[in-house]
């Protein structure tokens, strides 16, 4: 069962994304700046470790003439400890996010929502 998941409205930012910068990835941590944001980076310009455990891969669904793609989700070791019974779903709104994350310029921001992970899908 899926950890992660994304709204439409991310989905059409990631699309807008992936044709600017290429290959995307999320990683989500514990940091102090700016909370727990999901940040958004080209793929391999954030390097994961052993520090960070992959949650899944969001499935970008095609609208032409963009394909479908897949976007990896990570997140830190130490914020999984506190997150790992929530499934997490994706979204953007308006406002402000950090400058290292590629919505940045665009005056919007991605953040994550969380539900408690149903008995089934844990």
């Amino acid at each position: 069962m899926p950890r992660v998941a994304l709204t439409p409205e991310a989905a059409t930012l990631l699309r807008r994304l992936r044709a600017e910068h290429g290959e995307l990835m999320f990683h989500q941590s514990g940091g102090c700046c700016d909370g727990s944001a999901p940040m958004c980076y080209p793929l391999g310009e954030f390097r994961t470790g052993s520090s960070d455990v992959h949650l899944g891969d969001l499935d970008v669904a095609p609208e032409p003439p963009a394909e479908a793609f897949t976007v990896p989700v990570w997140m830190s070791a130490a914020q999984f400890e506190h997150w790992s019974h929530t499934h997490l779903t994706i979204d953007v709104v308006k406002g402000r996010g950090s400058g290292f994350s590629l919505e940045a310029p665009l005056g919007v921001r991605f953040l994550v929502r969380s539900r408690l992970l149903l008995d089934e899908e844990l």
